[in-house]
């Protein structure tokens, strides 16, 4: 078995020991070898292998006793890959959250000062449409996303245009059936209608307020998926 550099950490221990319990076919209560054999099977330090034992015992895959040992907790194959798969896309839209809170809140403060009148009537029809197909449960996601992509062009700053361009596959991921729901996040079209209304009349902290509002909003859907 390949070891694994040190530098990709808790992740990939993670994935090995899912493998290691595919591979060998064990099953609920099985046994998984000490933490001690495991960090040389994988080649890793024990503050790194214990990372990846915490994870997994988060998501119900291995049961951890102290002075007993590791056990494995579920095996059943769909259960045993969904969690995995959701837990790591849930963690990889928090993070990205974080950065669309950075970059996006200071495209929203700017918008809030350049707008131009024309871009104010391109966001109003943008959020009449989404309305429509809010109502009528059809999808939201590439309307909501050009929402925020006219924002990011009302605040007129080509550098910060750029970035999130270069940002936009990761960004897309939003808007793309997250989690697998296409209307996770329809609870938030409330936000991108006051948030417009506050940029429109050029208030900045007004307009910030709901942008971090409708953040929050997303980063709880998320958390309780």
């Amino acid at each position: 078995m390949a070891k694994i550099q040190k530098l990709l950490v808790h992740e990939l221990v993670s994935q090995e020991i899912q493998n290691y319990i595919q591979e060998k076919n064990l099953q609920e209560g099985d046994k998984l070898p000490s933490v001690e054999e495991m960090t040389q099977m994988f080649g890793v330090g024990r503050s790194s292998l214990r990372e990846a034992l915490r994870y997994l015992e988060a998501i119900d895959i291995v049961r951890v006793e102290n002075g007993k040992g590791i056990f494995v907790r579920d095996v059943d194959t769909f259960r045993f890959t969904g969690k995995v798969k959701i837990e790591r896309e849930r963690q990889y839209l928090l993070n990205t959250l974080d950065i669309r809170r950075a970059l996006e809140g200071k495209a929203v403060e700017l918008a809030s000062k350049n707008i131009t009148v024309a871009q104010i009537k391109e966001l109003e029809l943008c959020l009449e449409r989404y309305q429509a197909l809010k109502e009528s449960s059809k999808d939201t996601s590439q309307i909501d996303l050009a929402f925020h992509r006219y924002i990011i062009k009302a605040a007129h700053n080509p550098i910060l245009e750029t970035v999130m361009d270069s940002f936009s596959g990761l960004y897309e991921k939003f808007f793309n059936e997250p989690l697998g729901e296409k209307q996770l996040f329809d609870e938030t079209y409330p936000y991108h209608r006051t948030m417009f209304v506050a940029v429109a009349a050029h208030d900045t902290a007004g307009a910030l307020e709901e942008f971090n509002k409708m953040m929050d909003c997303i980063e709880e859907k998320i958390k309780s998926f």
